[in-house]
């Protein structure tokens, strides 16, 4: 299939720049998509005029996360199909999924169909997992790991700028732009269908870069990279290997190892190879204690991160509301009384949003690769996941900084805040790959670690909306922050049962000898034909 074949060969000894460059155009319509629709949920769901408007931020929670609770429910699918068919036929077809999601949201009269378009889109999107693992299979080097999977988290940190500035600024654009935009225009019927529309457009483009540029990655879809040049080869040594191609010779005399017995644990934390087919087939990724413990970490992280976002345009938008004249559940004597929102406009919000994106680049192209070199991955990841509550804590204090004080609070807020996620997702990213025992397997554990993380935020932005109507009847709408802080603080103690990758292979090592550093997998092809 020309879809799938790769007809190019990589050499492995060089950073994939150009390749990860194309996979990060076609991830940069994703975000945008997916974040555009922030900064007007709450809107869109009170012009509904569903329950009482207290309720807004619970439904547009619900509104959001509609689109993660189908993907979770489909991202080992996707995982798993990516490694039969091929990763970029799978990833082409999330992006159509989100573009069409993208219209529909657009062209909805109703909460339903607005429902129901986010759903199809998270159905039929596999892209988180596929794409942390093309970026696996692209880098073989782990020198150029820190580099390498800070692009995408850096790619999204784009998107979350060009994202909510576009869901902000075209709006309601009659409201907006009122010449541009006449009250007769499809526009006022529809008012959000601009935003869908300039989204919906960006994806087409990402479409067709990736079918006509993007490499499949897939290991049983390309030629054989270049090897070594002390590789033993024979005239009997396959070219390109087949689908159920053996990926270790039967016996190589050479290896210093041979004639001794190696642990299946042990041959698993090499990449699998030593393991045939079927076994590896049959390897449970759920008995893997430190698959499942950066797995749940990426889910805690992800949750609390997730809530986040949701809460902060809310929090922005909501009414502010003078302390004098409030008399609610809470005394306003009390360090927990918080009234009320900062009562800014929706293209206020909108750009704030936008700076928070550019604060958040900063972090990955220049703090997270210097960090992550001079303090190491596992250590960088215990630090920022143990102090990451405080930027939960710090944000109902902008309740009572001054009108002159405001924004530059803000924006210190939102420092504090991208330092913490920005930094330790590329972690896991790498701490997830490091924790995969076989590359044959790598697809369905990016695949459960997307349905995971999608769970969580499906269920995040719903439970945070709720927490924050709670508090704002009580004149607390600090309680939401607060939850989030709770969840923070426990992933701040669960982080510590990710254990370094050291440790485990001085295990194995200690177990099984060290394996020669020049050892070199060739592939042997058995044939099955009638003479044999």
């Amino acid at each position: 299939m020309n879809l799938t074949r790769q007809k190019r060969p990589r050499n492995p000894d060089d950073f994939p720049t150009a390749q990860l460059f194309l996979l990060a155009i076609v991830r940069l319509a994703e975000p945008i998509a997916l974040t555009s629709i922030f900064p007007y949920a709450w809107a869109l769901v009170k012009r509904f005029k569903i329950g009482d408007e207290d309720d807004a931020a619970f439904y547009a929670g619900l509104l959001i996360s509609s689109f993660s609770l189908a993907e979770a429910l489909m991202g080992m699918y996707w995982g798993g199909l990516s490694d039969k068919i091929g990763r970029k036929p799978v990833l082409l077809l999330g992006c159509v999924g989100t573009m069409f999601s993208m219209l529909m949201v657009g062209f909805a009269s109703n909460i339903w169909m607005a429902l129901a378009g986010r759903a199809i889109g998270g159905l039929l999107n596999g892209n988180i997992g596929v794409i942390q693992t093309m970026v696996g299979e692209l880098v073989t080097k782990p020198e150029h790991e820190p580099r390498a999977y800070s692009i995408m988290p850096f790619v999204w940190s784009i998107g979350t700028i060009i994202g909510p500035a576009i869901g902000g600024t075209f709006a309601d654009p009659h409201d907006s732009f009122p010449h541009l935009f006449p009250e007769d225009s499809i526009f006022t019927k529809f008012p959000y269908l601009l935003p869908n529309l300039v989204c919906a457009g960006l994806l087409l483009v990402s479409i067709l870069l990736g079918y006509f540029l993007l490499d499949e990655t897939h290991p049983d879809m390309q030629p054989r990279v270049l090897l070594p040049h002390d590789t033993y080869l024979s005239e009997n040594t396959q070219l390109i290997e087949t689908s159920d191609a053996m990926k270790r010779p039967a016996v190589d005399l050479r290896d210093e190892n041979y004639g001794t017995m190696r642990s299946r644990d042990y041959e698993l934390r090499q990449g699998g190879w030593g393991i045939d087919v079927e076994k590896r087939a049959e390897y449970n990724m759920f008995c893997n204690k430190r698959i499942m413990a950066v797995i749940v970490a990426l889910s805690i992280f992800t949750y609390h991160s997730m809530t986040y976002d949701h809460l902060l345009p809310i929090f922005f938008e909501d009414d502010r509301v003078t302390p004098l004249s409030v008399l609610g559940a809470i005394p306003r004597s009390s360090p927990f009384y918080s009234p009320g929102g900062l009562g800014l406009s929706l293209q206020a919000v909108g750009m704030i949003m936008a700076v928070q994106g550019g604060i958040a680049l900063f972090m990955q192209a220049v703090v997270f690769p210097l960090m992550a070199e001079r303090v190491g991955v596992h250590k960088l990841f215990i630090f920022v996941t143990v102090f990451h509550p405080i930027a939960y804590l710090i944000v109902p204090a902008l309740l009572y900084v001054p009108g002159w004080l405001l924004y530059p609070s803000i924006y210190f807020c939102l420092i504090v805040r991208n330092f913490f996620s920005i930094l330790v997702y590329p972690l896991l990213l790498i701490l997830i790959k490091e924790a995969t025992p076989s590359l044959t397997i790598l697809g369905k554990v990016n695949g459960f670690a997307a349905s995971a993380g999608a769970a969580c935020r499906m269920v995040a932005p719903p439970i945070a909306g709720y927490l924050y109507a709670v508090g704002k009847r009580m004149d607390c709408t600090a309680l939401a922050w607060y939850g989030s802080a709770l969840v923070a603080a426990i992933g701040a103690v669960q982080c510590f049962s990710v254990k370094p990758e050291r440790l485990l292979d001085d295990e194995a090592g200690g177990a099984a000898g060290k394996k020669p550093a020049n050892e070199v997998t060739i592939p042997i092809v058995h044939h099955h034909n009638e003479s044999s």
